[in-house]
């Protein structure tokens, strides 16, 4: 971390009393969140493009900035299984991972949330091989959607760290108790430097408080079963209450969301409405793309046309009934991927928003692009192009082609 300074807040929201900001890679703020969590227990195994933040912040450990207990394992299956017995324990957990370090704890990744442990887990967005490629798709997250945790993604180094210390909150609430990974952009975000607002230390552990879990295989006094099993007699009722604590925790981190604003000044939602109000041509985009679409979005406007920008901060549980909201007076609508689907031909987040438009007396018109795999670079001219196409697909009142890549060379 460089640069580090103190500012005053102009007062514009009465509980800032004085800030910090420095220049910081999304890495350096993921770890400046964890040292100012300060957790009983960090399980972490370094992978491109994550490393950096996990080596940070066992700095802090070795230095005694935290009290944390890091536990360096021998994988990334170790590290969720680990991070699992210590929140089952009681303890306050975080892990980190990336990519191929993602696929490798799979297995334990419902098992967490199945336990309705509140594991906090930064995802530094990494494609899968093969072919080998250490820059960004979001291949590993969007595989894990339906592993039962809640999922916030981060658009730069500033919503990272304000997720990861929303996480804690919203992860630990009593009415969620469910593990929540916070979702950043490998090496366009993780390695990319970047001014980013720094609460102060106090302010962000009066923020999430202690941990105080209802129920833990340490308290003698209470002893309970983690992990038992349940057959055809009760598995289905498990899962059905699993299912309706995910959906059910959109009020909690919109609560959470509401009291993050009156100490940051930052708000937060379900996903950011960029123009929306009145546009006819909309794009869905999720994290760092995103920075760009707004630009081109900005650039329309001045010309007279109508555009608008839907990101998505919180994929599960997956807003659904508020992005129909949103999107349903729309003419035409382009959903965007970092990842590809094989043999779907459709990508995931395009499923889950026609799958809210559908229903609708009239719904817009939709088309699907994957972009950026591998960290390709998504230029100006390139969602420019997108705009256009769904000016065209208006003026037609048809889709011609539903499904197709971006950028890619024929």
């Amino acid at each position: 971390m460089t640069n580090l300074q103190t500012k005053k807040e102009p007062g514009s929201v009465k509980d800032i009393k004085s800030a910090r900001f420095a220049a910081m890679t999304g890495n350096n703020a993921i770890a400046e969140a964890m040292r100012q969590i300060n957790p009983d227990v960090v399980a972490a195994y370094p992978i491109t493009p994550q490393t950096e933040a996990v080596e940070e912040f066992a700095d802090f450990v070795a230095n005694g900035k935290v009290k944390t207990e890091y536990v360096a394992v021998e994988s990334e299956h170790s590290s969720m299984s680990a991070c699992i017995g210590a929140s089952a324990a009681g303890a306050r957990t975080i892990t980190t991972t990336s990519s191929a370090g993602f696929a490798l704890m799979w297995e334990m990744l419902p098992i967490a949330s199945g336990l309705r442990t509140p594991i906090v887990m930064y995802v530094a967005n990494r494609a899968f091989s093969a072919p080998l490629n250490i820059h960004c798709s979001h291949d590993d997250t969007m595989g894990g959607r339906d592993t039962g945790w809640i999922q916030l993604y981060s658009e730069n180094a500033q919503e990272g760290y304000d997720n990861m210390i929303q996480a804690i909150r919203i992860a630990e609430d009593q009415s969620v108790r469910l593990p929540v990974m916070v979702c950043l952009d490998g090496f366009i975000i993780s390695h990319s430097v970047e001014r980013v607002d720094l609460l102060d230390d106090e302010t962000v552990r009066k923020f999430i408080g202690e941990n105080k879990p209802p129920y833990h295989l340490l308290n003698v006094a209470k002893p309970i079963t983690i992990g038992a099993c349940a057959l055809q007699d009760y598995y289905t009722e498990h899962k059905r209450q699993h299912s309706e604590a995910l959906i059910n925790s959109k009020d909690k981190i919109l609560q959470v969301a509401d009291e993050f604003a009156k100490i940051s000044g930052r708000k937060y939602g379900l996903f950011e409405s960029y123009k929306l109000d009145d546009a006819e041509y909309g794009l869905v985009i999720i994290n760092s793309a995103a920075g760009v679409a707004k630009m081109v979005v900005d650039d329309l406007r001045g010309k007279g046309v109508k555009a608008g920008l839907l990101k998505p901060r919180v994929y599960r549980p997956f807003p659904g009934k508020e992005i129909r909201d949103a999107l349903k007076h729309l003419k035409a609508i382009a959903v965007m991927d970092r990842v590809d689907a094989f043999g779907a031909g459709r990508t995931p987040t395009f499923t889950e928003v026609a799958s809210a438009m559908y229903g609708l007396e009239k719904q817009p018109l939709m088309i699907n692009y994957v972009y950026g795999l591998g960290g390709r670079d998504i230029r100006l001219e390139d969602i420019n192009n997108v705009y256009e196409k769904l000016m065209d697909i208006a003026k037609k009142g048809k889709v011609d082609k539903v499904f197709d890549y971006l950028t890619v060379r024929e």
